[in-house]
């Protein structure tokens, strides 16, 4: 009976997911919540989970800026009944895009650049907001490793 005991298998866990919500206090901005989860402790330094939220809210202040080519594009569908995007792509409306592109590169580069440095080595991974329709960012948190050898 003492080998069946010892040869049980051990049902592991399977990763947390822990999400830090939209924050809709100032509009609707796409900026996230900085409060640090309680089911990171232990896991993620505070200060690295503020900073990195920090950034991302940052980077995406900075890709939702008006310009422009913003507002002429604005007031040009407008008097136009929002026809204008039915006949053609408007010229800024390709530079918006281009640009916007751009920055939501940026921010894919910034959370793999954060991952391989300073989450992955704690087992755990950011998922891009744009994966989660900017609602959220999700944090998976996995299991550490257990040693299965037998001694």
């Amino acid at each position: 009976m003492a080998a069946n005991e010892t040869a049980a298998v051990q049902i592991e866990q399977g990763p947390k997911k822990v999400f830090v919500q939209r924050d809709y206090t100032l509009g609707t901005e796409c900026k996230f919540e900085t409060a640090y989860p309680t089911q990171l402790e232990g896991v993620i330094a505070k200060e690295t989970f503020t900073d990195t939220i920090n950034k991302v809210n940052e980077l995406f202040a900075a890709a939702e800026e008006l310009s422009c080519p913003t507002y002429t594009e604005s007031c040009l569908s407008c008097m136009t009944g929002y026809l204008l995007y039915f006949c053609m792509e408007t010229k800024y409306s390709k530079e918006m895009k281009q640009w916007y592109q751009r920055r939501v590169r940026e921010i894919s580069v910034f959370i793999q650049r954060q991952n391989d440095e300073i989450y992955h080595p704690r087992g755990v991974h950011i998922v891009e907001p744009m994966l989660r329709g900017l609602r959220c960012v999700e944090f998976v948190v996995y299991p550490p490793k257990k040693n299965t050898s037998n001694a």
